[in-house]
C-alpha cells in the first residue's frame, strides 16, 4: 500500500508540474497578444507598497469584514502551509519524518497548526456564505448570478481537504511519538487520541496514505486548472498579486478619475496628426486583441466574486450589463481565441481548430443573434459611475475597457445609440449639450443683486481674482442648476471672495463626448479650453459640476494643463469653518431638526474620494438632521446619468434614477441634497415621478449650496 501512494504521489507531482508549466507559458502567450499598457511599469517600489498593503491589510475586501477576514486566513493558509507539503513528501517514505531544524519547533508545530484551522474554518465560512447568497435563493440579487460554480466547489474542496489533511495528520504524529505531550500538539492532541487503539504499524501506514492523499490533492488542483485557463476562481490565487502590482495608479488609487487616455501602439492620440496614424491603427478596441496586454490581464485575474455585480446600478435596475459578466464574457473569448491569433491568423486558418476560427469570426460587439461577444445593450448601459472598479479585490479597470469599446463603436463603426447624435451635433455647434447660443451664458447672473466679473469685459485676466468660477453648460442653462450657481455667487460675494467667469469664453468640458466614446470631439472642446485657461492666467478654479471638476481637475493635465480645481463644496465648507459664511437657524425651529439626506455624486466622490466637505457643510447648518441612505460615499448608488447617460433613455429595467429617488425618500428626509447638476437632474425626474405616484409630497431637491445660502440670509 506505502508503494502505492508513493507512486501516484510522485506521478501526479511530475503530470501537474509538467501541465503546470505548460499552463502558465500559454497564458503568458495569450495575454502578450494584448498591446502596450503604457505607464505599468512606472514607480516600483509604489507598486510594491501598494501590493503589500492590499494583500497584508485586504484593504479591497474590508467593506465584507466577516469574507474578508475568513479569505485572509484562507489565503495565508495557501502559502504558509506550504512546508507541510514538503514535510509529506518525507512521510511517504517515513512516517516520521520532521522537517530538519523547525520540524518540532514548538512555535513553528503552533503556527501550523493554528493556519489550519483558521484556513478549515475560513474555508467553511466562505462556503456557507456562497450558499447562503445562492442564485437559487436570491436569483439576479445574488452576486453570484453567472459564475462557475462547480469551479468554486472544486477550489473549496481542496482547501478543505487539504487543511484536514493537515490535521490528520498532526494526529497521527501526536499518536506515533507525541503521545502525552501536547506541548508539541496544542490543537490536534485530541485527534491523535482517536488513534488510541489503532496498531503503530496501520498508524504509520495510514500517515503515509493520508500524506500521498494530501499531495495528490495539491497537485491535482494544478492540473485542473492547468486544463482550465479561464477558471479565474483558482488562477487568481496567482495573477491577483500581478494584477494589482501593474495596476493604474502605482499608489494605490482605483482606476478612476481620468479616463484611461487613447492610445495607438501605446502612443496616446493627437488627432492633430491623424495622417500619421498606421493604416491598421485601431481607434478604441473592435478585436479582443486590440485591448492592451493589462487588459488580457484584467480578464485572466478575476475570480468572478461578483462584488461588482452586487454594486452596479444598470444591474441592480434590470438591466443587462453585469461588470463581472463583461469581464468573464471578453476573458473566455480571448481564450477561445487565442489559438487562431498565436497561429498567424488569417493566413494560417486552415491548421486552426475549427472553434477557434468560429470565435474570431463573432464581432466582438454585436447583437447576441449575430454571436456577438458583448451586446450592445450592454455596453451603452453603464453609466461610468466606478462602482465595480471600487470593489474589486484584484483591481480590474472595468471602465476602461468599457470606454474604449465605445470609442472603436463611435469613432470606427459610428454605432451608438440615436440620441447621442443630437448630442454631438449640439456640442459641436454650439459648445453645449442642449445646443443654446454661447451668448446666453451669462444669463444666469441677471437676477443677482450685485455684478459678476467676466474675464475680458470686466477684469483683463484672472491675476487680478482669487477664483475662477467655472460655471458649466447645466449651471448657466439648466434652469434647475442655474439656482446652484446663483446660489455659489451670492455665496461667494458675501464671504468677500473675488472670482469672476468666463461668459462666452467657456464652452462645454468635453466630459460627454469622452464618456461616449467621442474622444475626437472631447479633444476639441478641451483643447479650446485649455487655451482659454492658458490665455486668462487660470490658477485657481471652482466648479459646481462633478464632471467638470473631474475634467479638468483629472483629464486637463493628460493634455498639459495643471490647475488647482475645487468643487464649490470644499470651497463653501472652508468659508463656513473661517468664520466668513454663518449659517443660521430658522425662527422656532431650534429643537426639531430637518432631514436632509445626502446624495453622492459618483465623479465627485468615487472618482475624486470627495465626501466629508459636503457632509460638513449640511452638518454646519443649524436646524438640519443628516440622514444617511443605506448606500453612501464609496458604496454611493449612482443617480443613472454618467457615462453620457443622461442623454440616452432607459428602455430597459427601473430607471436608475427611480430606484435612487425611492432611497432616498426612504430615509424620511423633506431634502434630498445634490453637489452636482447631472444628479439634480435625474433626482428632481424621479422625485417628481414619485409625486405622481403619490410618494414624496413636499420634498425637494437642493444643491449643498442653497442650503447654505438660506441658513446664511437668516443671519443677515
Amino acid at each position: 500500500m506505502q508503494y502505492v501512494a508513493v507512486v501516484a504521489a510522485l506521478g501526479v507531482t511530475v503530470l501537474a508540474l509538467v501541465v503546470f508549466t505548460d499552463a502558465v507559458m500559454r497564458m503568458v502567450r495569450v495575454i502578450r497578444l494584448g498591446g502596450p499598457a503604457p505607464g505599468r511599469r512606472l514607480n516600483p517600489s509604489g507598486r510594491t507598497r501598494t501590493l503589500v498593503r492590499e494583500f497584508l491589510g485586504h484593504t479591497k475586501m474590508a467593506k465584507r469584514p466577516v469574507v474578508a477576514a475568513a479569505h485572509w486566513f484562507v489565503m495565508i493558509g495557501f502559502f504558509a502551509l506550504f512546508f507541510t507539503l514538503v514535510t509529506a513528501y518525507g512521510q511517504l517514505f517515513d512516517a516520521y519524518f520532521a522537517l530538519p531544524l523547525i520540524g518540532h519547533w514548538i512555535p513553528f508545530e503552533w503556527f501550523t497548526e493554528a493556519i489550519a484551522w483558521l484556513t478549515l474554518i475560513g474555508i467553511v465560512v466562505l462556503t456557507a456564505i456562497r450558499q447562503r447568497s445562492h442564485p437559487r435563493r436570491l436569483g439576479r440579487g445574488s452576486r453570484f448570478f453567472g459564475s462557475n460554480f462547480w469551479q468554486a466547489y472544486y477550489v473549496e474542496f481542496t482547501i478543505a481537504f487539504i487543511a484536514t489533511s493537515i490535521l490528520v495528520l498532526r494526529g497521527l504524529e501526536y499518536r506515533l511519538f507525541g503521545d502525552g505531550d501536547v506541548l508539541h500538539f496544542p490543537l490536534s492532541a485530541f485527534i491523535g487520541s482517536w488513534f488510541s487503539s489503532v496498531s503503530t504499524a496501520d498508524v504509520e501506514l495510514a500517515v503515509h496514505v493520508v500524506a500521498a492523499a494530501k499531495i495528490i490533492v495539491s497537485w491535482l488542483f494544478f492540473t485542473v486548472i492547468a486544463w482550465n485557463l479561464t477558471m479565474g476562481v483558482a488562477w487568481h490565487r496567482g495573477l491577483a498579486f500581478v494584477n494589482i502590482w501593474f495596476k493604474r495608479d502605482p499608489e494605490g488609487g482605483a482606476a478612476l478619475g481620468a479616463a484611461k487616455p487613447l492610445t495607438v501602439n501605446g502612443e496616446p492620440v493627437d488627432f492633430e496628426a491623424l495622417d500619421d496614424l498606421p493604416d491598421d491603427a485601431s481607434l478604441g478596441v473592435g478585436k479582443v486583441e486590440d485591448f492592451s496586454w493589462k487588459g488580457l490581464l484584467d480578464f485572466s485575474t478575476c475570480t468572478e466574486c461578483g462584488r461588482c455585480q452586487s454594486q452596479c446600478p444598470a444591474w441592480n435596475t434590470e438591466k443587462p450589463l453585469s461588470p463581472k459578466l463583461f469581464v468573464t464574457a471578453l476573458r473566455d473569448h480571448a481564450y477561445a481565441k487565442a489559438p487562431y491569433l498565436l497561429a498567424g491568423g488569417e493566413q494560417a486558418k486552415a491548421d486552426v481548430p475549427a472553434e477557434a476560427v468560429a470565435e474570431a469570426d463573432r464581432p466582438l460587439v454585436g447583437a447576441a443573434e449575430a454571436g456577438g461577444v458583448i451586446d450592445p445593450d450592454v455596453l451603452w448601459s453603464c453609466t461610468t459611475c466606478g462602482a465595480c472598479v471600487e470593489q474589486c479585490p484584484v483591481d480590474i479597470e472595468h471602465v476602461d475597457h468599457i470606454l474604449d469599446l465605445r470609442r472603436y463603436q463611435t469613432l470606427i463603426e459610428s454605432e451608438f445609440p440615436s440620441e447621442l447624435n443630437g448630442l454631438f451635433k449640439n456640442l459641436e455647434k454650439a459648445g453645449n449639450p442642449w445646443g443654446v447660443n454661447a451668448s446666453k451664458r451669462m444669463d444666469w447672473a441677471k437676477d443677482l443683486s450685485f455684478e459678476v466679473k467676466q474675464v475680458g469685459v470686466d477684469v483683463e485676466s484672472l491675476d487680478e481674482v482669487e477664483w475662477l468660477f467655472w460655471v458649466g453648460c447645466a449651471g448657466a442653462f439648466e434652469d434647475r442648476a442655474k439656482k446652484t450657481t446663483q446660489a455659489v455667487a451670492e455665496l461667494l460675494h458675501t464671504a468677500g471672495v473675488s472670482f469672476a467667469v468666463l461668459g462666452d469664453g467657456e464652452t462645454c468640458t468635453g466630459d460627454p463626448a469622452r464618456r461616449s466614446g467621442n474622444e475626437f470631439l472631447y479633444q476639441q472642446l478641451a483643447m479650446q479650453n485649455i487655451d482659454v485657461l492658458r490665455e486668462t492666467r487660470a490658477v485657481r478654479v471652482v466648479s459646481t459640476c462633478a464632471h467638470c471638476f473631474n475634467t479638468i481637475k483629472n483629464e486637463y493635465a493628460q493634455l498639459g494643463l495643471e490647475l488647482e480645481v475645487v468643487h464649490h463644496t470644499q470651497l463653501l465648507n472652508r468659508l463656513v469653518r473661517e468664520g466668513k459664511l454663518t449659517p443660521v437657524a430658522p425662527v422656532g425651529d431650534a429643537v426639531a431638526g430637518r432631514p436632509v439626506t445626502y446624495h453622492d455624486p459618483c465623479y465627485l466622490g468615487r472618482h475624486n474620494q470627495v465626501y466629508t466637505p459636503p457632509r460638513e457643510l449640511v452638518g454646519a447648518l443649524p436646524g438640519v438632521e443628516l440622514r444617511e441612505m443605506p448606500r453612501n460615499q464609496q458604496n454611493s448608488f449612482c443617480c443613472g446619468a454618467g457615462g453620457a447617460r443622461m442623454w440616452m433613455e432607459e428602455r430597459i429595467g427601473t430607471r436608475i434614477n427611480s430606484a435612487r429617488t425611492a432611497e432616498a425618500l426612504d430615509t424620511g428626509a423633506e431634502t434630498i441634497a445634490i453637489g452636482c447638476p447631472f444628479c439634480r437632474v435625474m433626482l428632481s425626474d424621479g422625485l417628481t415621478e414619485a409625486q405622481a405616484a403619490g410618494r414624496g409630497e413636499g420634498v425637494e431637491v437642493l444643491d449643498v449650496a442653497q442650503l447654505l445660502l438660506a441658513a446664511v440670509k437668516r443671519g443677515s
